[in-house]
């Protein structure tokens, strides 16, 4: 096989992988043969390189590396980022592999957990080095390499961790708090080890028993973090108090926005923003952009307000010039933002200016870039 860059594609080259979205959704079929229709939908996805077979590298004796104008050592790109040189380690690329090992020690934690200790000094130690990569994350455009949605309960819990971080770090909360405000969204749903797995996955409604055991895990989270040593009682109180809402419509014990701790408060908002956008094997992903206008509607009662308030304005700052596809299937590009209306942008496409805020029937569908 030979990687070749999109811009250097003619009609007719049959590729020899699956191709993908930034996002991971699958764009063209392996095998597929390129008509001009199929170029274009590669460069409106900013897909940078595919696979082909050698024969139809025309010209290429050298190989791969040959055909990126001279230049040796060349991989092939990381994530969708452009090409990446063999010493190269831009943020992005250490940032998925920091995640991939916070990943891996997460699931082995968490799969252990109801026969030994947790491990808490190494997920810290790895949480705080994931942590140092966080200049390269995104809340909006950040997306798992190699998802798999039976691993959604670890994916779910690191994402929690990195966003709540932030979250902490954005409300204004003392130094002191961010990291343990990152611990309690790491373990906020341990307690779901101890649910029967065929609870947990069922792809159906759950009874009204299976919905009563599915709440316990908060209690079984908290019941299992009061034996672990080394974390503070706002980490444990978190996987006990995550679901509860400030009008005291939550579980497990209906408490109101006064008795909930600050870290549950934050920990809440980004589960629920991390459990709408990543697939599930019930549902599939949603709209990052729609998700956020949702749950700017569960601040009035449900989550606390200001917390609301300061994580939908910082993840929607600073992203003009972002590609994003809308949910008529159009991609354009975000040329404006109203801070009144930080979910709406104004987005071009194809030289017309489409206004979110005005055409309500419209939203982002997903973000390219």
């Amino acid at each position: 096989m030979a990687t070749v860059p999109v811009m250097e594609l003619k009609p007719g080259i049959k590729i020899t992988n699956h191709v993908h979205t930034p996002l991971g959704g699958l764009l063209l079929q392996k095998g597929k043969v390129l008509l001009p229709r199929d170029l274009d939908i590669l460069r409106a996805f900013m897909v940078q390189q595919v696979e082909i077979e050698d024969s139809q590298a025309k010209g290429r004796e050298e190989g791969p590396e040959a055909m990126n104008s001279g230049k040796p050592g060349l991989s092939s790109a990381v994530g969708g980022s452009p090409f990446l040189y063999e010493n190269e380690q831009p943020q992005s690329a250490l940032l998925h592999k920091e995640y991939d090992r916070m990943l891996h020690l997460t699931k082995s934690a968490f799969q252990s957990v109801l026969a030994a200790e947790l491990p808490i000094y190494e997920l810290r130690h790895q949480l705080e080095t994931l942590i140092g990569q966080l200049k390269a994350y995104n809340v909006l455009t950040f997306s798992p390499r190699n998802m798999n949605e039976y691993d959604y309960l670890y994916h779910n819990a690191i994402l929690s961790a990195l966003t709540s971080y932030m979250i902490a770090k954005w409300h204004g909360l003392p130094q002191k708090d961010w990291m343990q405000v990152a611990f309690a969204g790491l373990l906020h749903d341990i307690g779901n080890t101890k649910i029967d797995p065929s609870i947990l996955y069922k792809p159906n409604l759950l009874t009204d028993e299976e919905s009563e055991e599915m709440r316990m895990h908060t209690t079984y989270g908290y019941q299992q973090l009061r034996k672990t040593s080394a974390i503070n009682e706002g980490v444990r109180l978190t996987a006990l108090q995550h679901h509860e809402k400030m009008d005291g419509s939550g579980y497990p014990f209906r408490l109101t926005g006064d008795k909930i701790h600050i870290y549950a408060k934050i920990v809440a908002v980004a589960d629920i923003f991390h459990a709408m956008t990543l697939n599930r094997r019930y549902r599939k992903a949603q709209s990052p952009y729609l998700v956020l206008e949702q749950i700017n509607a569960e601040a009035f009662g449900k989550l606390d307000p200001a917390i609301v308030k300061i994580f939908v304005e910082k993840a929607t700052q600073f992203h003009n010039g972002m590609r994003v596809r809308l949910s008529n299937d159009k991609v354009g590009e975000i040329v404006f933002s109203d801070r009144q209306y930080p979910t709406r942008p104004m987005v071009s496409v194809q030289g017309e200016i489409v206004n979110l805020v005005q055409a309500r029937h419209l939203h982002i569908e997903e973000v390219l870039s």
